[in-house]
């Protein structure tokens, strides 16, 4: 089939390095490039959905889930009094 086509400058520069690395003719690159755009959109997605997997990591042993204010307390004191020591 004969037609007529007008490509922004950019597509157009990139399909003249894409013939030239290969040796192709113009024809031969607009087609070869038109094949992969068009494969590519009838391909079905390929990646393998995306599945959660839930990991208990629970508490190091001697936390107390019930007395996290109280670590946090200690946390803070430890902080401040590391804070005043420096220089």
């Amino acid at each position: 089939m004969r037609t007529t086509l007008t490509l922004d400058d950019d597509v157009a520069a990139r399909l003249d390095r894409y013939q030239h690395e290969r040796r192709a003719t113009f024809k031969q690159a607009v087609n070869e490039v038109l094949r992969r755009g068009l494969d590519a959109l009838d391909a079905p997605e390929s990646l393998p959905p995306f599945v959660v997997e839930p990991y208990h990591g629970g508490f190091a042993p001697g936390v107390d889930p019930q007395r996290l204010h109280a670590l946090l307390d200690e946390l803070e004191v430890d902080d401040a009094m590391a804070e005043s020591v420096q220089p």
